[in-house]
């Protein structure tokens, strides 16, 4: 089973929209894909369905999928451990990488997707980030960022320490930001200092299909090995 660590340069800047195109576009192909959000906070149990883990099961088809999909849910829009602590429980980094590692070690799905809560460096317990989970898993990492005025800073701040911490960008993905300078001109100021790592651009757009990023993800060689199997 391959596996992908989806990992944002912030908060709200579309990695559950990406996650969610990337399986609709993989299922429309044959290929079986689950997603784990270890924690979440700023979740509503009365309206479930917008949540992120909520939208991730939809995308897959499997709207009773939430608790597997997201087993640690916290009502508060805070960071993932203040969230916890506000209803009596505390988040340790040992349990989340146990948690992502359950459900690694059930080979049932072509592609699993891990979706961090928050940006690369957004606190998940009092003493870890996000990129010490990730370091934990050592997954490839889909990185999703926004267009906005900023962006390439947050972006090749986010590249660098992901890299320095020996993890590797499978891709880049730029989520247009509402009120922002022109996408493509954004993107072409951050090839100037990123050449490396494959770019998408997602226009908002809810139709947007995820075609290229598929293909990146499953090459073809590995589409159609995955027939075979199945």
């Amino acid at each position: 089973m391959k596996s992908v660590f989806v990992a944002g340069t912030g908060t709200d800047i579309g990695k559950t929209h990406v996650a969610c195109a990337l399986i609709r576009a993989l299922r429309l192909r044959g290929l079986s894909v689950d997603a784990f959000k270890p924690v979440v906070s700023g979740f509503d149990s009365d309206d479930p369905d917008v949540s992120d883990p909520g939208r991730l099961a939809q995308a897959l088809g499997e709207p009773d999928a939430l608790p597997r999909i997201s087993p640690r849910r916290y009502r508060a829009p805070l960071a993932p451990n203040l969230a916890a602590a506000l209803e009596g429980d505390v988040l340790r980094l040992d349990d989340l990488v146990g948690d992502c590692r359950d459900r690694l070690a059930r080979a049932d799905r072509d592609l699993l997707l891990i979706e961090g809560a928050g940006g690369v460096m957004s606190p998940l317990t009092d003493t870890a980030t996000n990129l010490d989970l990730m370091v934990a898993l050592n997954l490839p990492v889909l990185l999703v960022a926004g267009s906005y005025l900023g962006t390439v800073s947050h972006i090749l701040t986010a590249l660098e320490v992901i890299r320095a911490r020996g993890l590797s960008v499978t891709a880049l993905v730029m989520s247009e930001s509402l009120s922002a300078p022109d996408l493509v001109q954004t993107c072409q100021m951050l090839r100037g200092f990123e050449a490396r790592v494959p770019l998408i651009l997602v226009p908002r757009d809810a139709t947007w299909s995820a075609t290229e990023l598929a293909d990146l993800i499953f090459p073809q060689a590995t589409k159609d090995e995955a027939a075979r199997v199945h």
